[in-house]
């Protein structure tokens, strides 16, 4: 009963709109704290810029772009070419394969590096595999020695081809069956339908997919850190954290975030000119039944990549759990269960009430002063984790040393910095998640309540609550997935003594306890899957 009063009520709504606006308007600044204060930072310091002709920063360069380049063209091969085949062809496997595809998610890029070295290293796994069948001393001979950044590659290319694997998918399965009939009729082979229908079609999702791949190569910190590759992020760690270099770090920074936000703009122009290469689509496209060769090369190819990508990894985790009983003990699981929990429900909850708010403001006020810091209020999402903590500190260290207030005692080495940090990186997968669903509600549904008498917050509340919460799960899910494997801000940013699977994994595997790291990536993984399995409903289904 207040609350209808409250809802209905219009002598204090003037004020209520006051009030959100400035509201709206406070979270949209405070979410681009950490763009403007790498900006702010690199202007100010008077940093020596010989460090451009110097071999280290050309290291830094080369091995970054080394690593993406070479990252983007396996992903587009393996998700892509999967994605087709799960889409447009019936084979063994292939109804499970376009889910268990989707796993690789759960596998943090570093985690995959500490299997991938434990099996290739000398009297290894997979020593220890090859000597079981052939009886010979000599199996470390049939071991191939890849180099950091080989490994950084095949590590980074198998735990995020899903991001294209998902998004070639969704473009393929909502393709215009009619188009691709049309090739048939044309003489078109099955080649020439991929090649000039269906991946120019696929296009612009194909592109986000790969401009996001991008976007997490650039910001990896554990995998490349771990096989001692030099690149912008561990360049940045270095400077600020070991050598207490802030004019480096800061300038390593800006030019990183420079990199990354090319490819963030990128992916928002593409995803806007998505609409022109979806075609109607009246009819489901009928899948081809493969048979013979085909047939086994198709379950072969997903059967492989579901295996290396996610199998290896985690049977390696358990393998390492059995043989190795005696660092379970020495680890307290349900600490870090809870602290894993306690943090991913602070922060996903703090972030999708902030977006609801933020989303309901531009909604209601169409104003495009809002609009404008809305849009560079997800940012953060294309800012590497180490930048975000770097810039927290930056400018909390900045605000008490012009004010009276010691913010660097509060935040930093806290539970509350750390949800900070989660804020500023993860705030967009919330507001874009949100926005999107605002934009299936049509705007006349809003001005008929107005004429039935509702207020703006009694019609967030009747109308456009009810829709919402039904995406506010599946949001809190990705955030927690997010959260999960998220590793230099929970590194940095964390306080003394409270650790979290990632953490324990990282600094296990850093002392070259490899075996050590298993529990906690097993752990890791185990939550991270079960999350992924949740959403599967959630996720596109051309049975839907």
């Amino acid at each position: 009963m207040e609350l209808n009063k409250f809802l209905t009520g219009t002598n204090s709504t003037s004020v209520l709109d006051n009030i959100l606006y400035y509201l709206v308007l406070a979270i949209s600044i405070f979410s681009i704290i950490p763009f403007f204060t790498i900006i702010i930072n690199s202007s100010l310091v008077n940093f020596d810029y010989s460090l451009l002709i110097e071999s280290q920063f050309l290291t830094y360069v080369r091995n970054s772009f080394m690593i993406v380049s070479c990252v983007l063209i396996l992903t587009f091969i393996f998700g892509v070419f999967s994605a087709y085949l799960v889409t447009f062809h019936n084979f063994y496997g292939a109804n499970f394969f376009k889910y268990a595809l989707i796993l690789s998610f759960a596998i943090p890029p570093y985690i995959f590096g500490y299997s991938m070295s434990a099996f290739f290293e000398n009297y290894g796994v997979g020593y220890s595999i090859i000597n079981f069948f052939f009886d010979t001393e000599m199996a470390n001979i049939y071991l191939p020695d890849f180099s950091p950044i080989t490994n950084s590659v095949i590590s980074l290319t198998f735990t995020l081809y899903g991001y294209v694997f998902l998004l070639s998918r969704a473009s393929f399965i909502n393709q215009s069956a009619n188009l691709i009939d049309l090739g048939k009729s044309m003489g078109f082979t099955p080649s020439q339908r991929f090649l000039k229908i269906i991946l120019p079609c696929a296009r612009p999702g194909i592109f986000v997919g790969l401009s996001l791949v991008a976007m997490e190569t650039l910001s990896d910190f554990g995998t490349v850190s771990f096989f001692g590759v030099s690149t912008f992020t561990t360049g940045i760690y270095n400077s600020w954290f070991i050598f207490d270099d802030l004019e480096t770090s800061n300038f390593l920074s800006l030019l990183l975030l420079f990199f990354i936000l090319v490819f963030f703009t990128i992916e928002n122009l593409s995803r806007k000119k998505s609409k022109f290469h979806l075609l109607k689509n009246d009819r489901r496209n009928k899948k081809t039944d493969l048979s013979g060769k085909k047939k086994f090369f198709a379950f072969l190819f997903c059967l492989s990549l579901f295996t290396v990508s996610f199998i290896f990894p985690f049977s390696q985790m358990i393998y390492w759990s059995i043989k190795f009983p005696e660092y379970f003990e020495n680890l307290n699981i349900l600490k870090l269960n809870l602290n894993t929990f306690l943090i991913i429900f602070c922060t996903a909850s703090l972030i999708i009430a902030f977006s609801l708010i933020s989303n309901f403001g531009n909604r209601v006020f169409k104003n495009k002063l809002l609009s404008s810091f809305s849009n560079l209020s997800i940012s953060g999402y294309a800012i590497p984790g180490i930048i975000i903590s770097v810039s927290i500190i930056s400018f909390l260290s900045l605000i008490s040393g012009i004010s009276n207030l010691n913010l660097k005692t509060l935040f930093i080495g806290s539970f509350y910095g750390l949800i900070l940090g989660y804020f500023f990186r993860f705030y967009a997968i919330s507001f874009n998640g949100i926005k999107s669903n605002y934009l299936k509600i049509n705007y006349s549904i809003d001005e008929s309540s107005y004429l039935m008498g509702f207020n703006k917050f009694k019609t967030f509340y009747e109308i456009h609550w009810p829709i919402l919460k039904k995406n506010i799960f599946f949001i809190f899910v990705l955030i927690s997935i997010e959260i999960i494997k998220e590793l230099p801000i929970t590194l940095i940013l964390r306080p003394f003594n409270f650790e979290t699977f990632s953490i324990k994994a990282y600094n296990f595997a850093s002392q070259d306890l490899i075996e050590a790291a298993a529990i906690p990536s097993m752990f890791l993984i185990f939550w991270t899957s079960i999350l992924i399995l949740i959403s599967l409903n959630y996720f596109f289904d051309e049975d839907k």
